[in-house]
């Protein structure tokens, strides 16, 4: 009889382990579906950012092509400028 209570303290013992075991099994499923949200949300934040890079890129490129159009209107002008400076001067000159 001292057996058989051995045995039924052991089963509940197991018991009780098996249980904490899928208590523990459940919670680590439950840090890994949590992680893998965050992965995914890591992973959209990078793409947002590499979008906003990607943007911010064709702006300076837009920006840059701008400058230069400017510079040569700037330098066009000047030259224009020099020029009719030029003309009026000999025009001067000759009367």
């Amino acid at each position: 009889m001292i057996d058989g209570d051995g045995a039924k303290i052991e089963l509940l013992s197991l018991q009780e382990l098996l249980k904490l075991e899928q208590k523990k099994v459940v919670l680590k499923d439950s840090v890994i579906g949590t992680l893998s949200t965050k992965v995914i949300n890591l992973e959209g934040i990078i793409l947002k950012k590499d979008e906003q890079f990607s943007l911010e890129r064709e702006k300076s490129e837009q920006l840059l092509k701008e400058l230069k159009s400017e510079k040569r209107k700037t330098f066009l002008y000047k030259v224009g400028t020099y020029i009719g400076a030029t003309a009026v001067g000999i025009l001067v000159l000759q009367k």
